[in-house]
């Protein structure tokens, strides 16, 4: 049989050969006519199986290991296991082990049972993997031979390997990179392969790819690396590789153009490339482009393409874009004590002014309020990552604290951080003004009295985010200002300002545990709470705020126990995010301490502290956090609920 089979491969090599003259059918055309069947010719022999047939003259008791072998049945299913002897010492052997046990076709079978013949072929198919794997980490010399021992029932293989001395470079050279001048000595050290290394072709490869990266970095659009030329000398046991490279001239952005849909002109285009015509070319500033008109979420695909002059000077890019859906319609479903049940929806057209012209119509629907607003919103205006909104929106809010049914027209213009470019710094600059008819309390405790507001303010925010996330931090800080000065119309004008402060650090105790704090203080000037309106005012408790109290529910009170607002506020939230190694990560829980403190005076009572204590669940979904808090506090006033529950998106702070 084993004669059969190397007469079999030689056909095959013999047709193979023919077939570089000849086409294959050409070849069985040429062939003469089947002979007439002959009933008294013998059978062809059996086809080979790969394994030899047991030898039925040999006693399996008395038979050595070699003859056991030939004598297993190779139509018998059987179980086998799998040892790889002969790399121990080997350089990356975890490396070499991982990416054998990945491939190889012994292991991914391994529990089930077969038949020898398969278990040979298997084995085969793998010695040659392992060689191949030797082979790439620099053993040129690596031989790997497979045999098959009997384990009673079961079968024994093992792959013995000889991996031979390990091959070194014993020279590098990179003719051509000298063109690039200043920049060569840089471009040569960004190829990481150097005399005397191991010959390891991935590394090879991965050191050419980055030198063809860092070419384009630098400005050499045009460069190409040739083909790769590596000699082998088997007898001292190295390599020498020659790698040609062209450098081409340093080139520069010429002209941006812009074809496809949506119909963005060149202009925006130019607004959201991070490049100008005549600056020095630069790769991955046309990847950038690339993304950034992505994440416009207008466009499902961007065919970016580098166009070099004739003399290769200037490098002109073309961009071809393929449409994303524009429309979209959003949900969003949550309940707070205090809060009610709420669910708001929204339908959007993303470029219902081109470009990046989006139109949003959303309405609130909830026990405690209800809302129809419109947005039109522009982004990348006038600079990358700047937004300028207009809001109008009519409302109805029932509170505790107060009732308010207003109108409100608003603009902004602000800086933007995002998931894929996150900035250090963002800012928001608006201006608003709003018809309120509100009824609260103010300057009887004892009562409340309907009013009606005409107010305008000029709302303004900075933050720095010196985290590392943006929807789920977990080391870091951030912090943020706010400050609004507005105009206030009920019996006469005055004029006040409301301050914020927020802080939050965030740091990492454990794999799997990260301490987060929060800080806020806020405060408005020029004015007594009693003369502002009352959705105007600071409110403290709730989800977002002292967890453990209902919304809204701290500071002062009215005669009927609802709080009335203030002026003085100040926050502290502490809480461990504790990630669960169990259900994959996915999970976890976050015990916190909530504190809050709200007067009616300009600064805040610290020695008058509400707290509230609990813990939360979440779930870490491919798009955020989702958590469900469950919150007591921890020093009640009458009337306070003995449990406070909170879902939302996001972590709290």
């Amino acid at each position: 049989m084993r004669a059969r089979g190397k007469a079999r491969v030689t056909a095959r090599l013999s047709c193979a050969a023919a077939a570089l003259l000849v086409p294959c059918a050409a070849l069985a055309q040429q062939a003469p006519p089947p002979a007439e069947l002959d009933p008294n010719a013998p059978l062809d022999p059996m086809p080979d199986l790969g394994v030899e047939w047991p030898d039925m003259n040999v006693d399996p008791v008395q038979a050595s290991p070699e003859q056991k072998v030939e004598a297993v049945d190779p139509a018998v299913e059987r179980r086998y296991s799998l040892a790889v002897e002969g790399i121990t010492g080997v350089d990356d052997e975890t490396a070499v082990m991982a990416a054998f046990d990945e491939a190889s076709a012994l292991r991914k079978n391994s529990k089930e049972a077969t038949n020898a013949a398969q278990i040979d072929r298997r084995s085969r198919a793998d010695a040659e993997l392992l060689t191949e794997l030797l082979r790439s980490r620099g053993y040129y010399d690596a031989a790997v031979e497979p045999r098959i021992e009997p384990r009673g029932s079961d079968l024994f293989v093992v792959l013995g390997a000889e991996p031979g001395a390990r091959y070194y470079f014993s020279s590098v050279e990179l003719p051509g990179l000298d063109a690039a001048g200043e920049e060569a000595a840089d471009l040569r050290k960004t190829f990481a392969v150097e005399p005397g290394d191991p010959v390891i072709a991935k590394d090879v490869i991965d050191a050419g790819t980055a030198l063809q990266v860092k070419l384009g970095q630098t400005g050499f659009a045009s460069a190409s690396i040739g083909e790769q030329q590596i000699e082998v000398d088997h007898t001292a046991h190295t390599a020498s590789l020659v790698l040609p490279v062209d450098t081409g001239p340093v080139a520069r952005f010429g002209q941006l153009r812009v074809d496809g849909q949506p119909p963005f002109p060149v202009s925006h285009l130019q607004t959201i490339a991070r490049f100008h015509a005549g600056q020095r070319y630069q790769r991955s500033k046309v990847d950038d482009l690339r993304r950034a008109l992505i994440a416009t979420g207008l466009v499902a695909s961007a065919d970016v393409k580098t166009i070099p002059s004739a003399d290769r000077q200037t490098v002109d890019i073309a961009v071809h874009l393929e449409p994303a859906p524009m429309r979209t319609v959003a949900g969003e479903l949550g309940y707070g004590t205090g809060e009610g049940p709420r669910l708001e929806a929204s339908w959007q057209h993303r470029n219902f002014f081109n470009p990046e012209g989006a139109l949003t119509v959303r309405g609130v629907a909830g026990t405690k309020e209800q809302l129809a607003g419109v947005e039109f919103r522009r982004s990348n205006f006038r600079r990358r990552d700047q937004t300028v909104s207009l809001q109008a929106a009519a409302s109805k809010v029932d509170r505790d604290a107060y009732q308010a049914r207003t109108i409100q027209l608003g603009a902004a213009i602000e800086r933007q951080s995002n998931i894929i470019w996150r900035k250090k710094w963002t800012y928001s600059l608006g201006a608003e003004v709003l018809a309120t008819d509100e009824r609260g309390v103010f300057d009887d405790p004892t009562t409340k009295e309907t009013r009606t507001f005409f107010i305008a303010a000029l709302p303004a925010s900075l933050r720095y985010d010196g985290s590392n996330d943006l929807l789920d931090p977990t080391d870091g800080f951030r912090l943020g200002g706010r400050i609004s000065p507005e105009l206030s119309a009920h019996g006469g004008r005055f004029n006040y300002a409301r301050v914020q402060l927020d802080a939050s650090a965030y740091r990492p105790i454990s794999s799997g545990t990260v301490v987060a704090g929060r800080v806020r203080l806020g405060t408005i000037l020029g004015a007594q709470s009693s003369q502002i309106a009352p959705s105007r005012r600071f409110y403290s408790g709730g989800g977002g705020s002292v967890r453990g109290y209902g919304y809204q529910q701290l500071g002062p009170r009215d005669a009927d126990g609802d709080p009335i607002g203030g002026r003085g506020l100040a926050e502290f939230a502490l809480e461990a995010r504790v990630r669960l190694k169990a259900f994959g990560g996915n999970f976890g829980i976050v015990p916190f301490i909530d504190g809050g403190t709200l007067t009616g005076d300009l600064v805040p009572d610290f020695g008058k502290w509400q707290i509230g204590a609990g813990i939360g669940a979440r779930y870490y979904s491919s798009f955020g956090p989702i958590r469900v808090d469950v919150g007591t506090p921890l020093n009640p006033r009458s009337g306070d609920a003995r449990l406070a529950v909170v879902v939302s998106l996001g972590q709290a702070f």
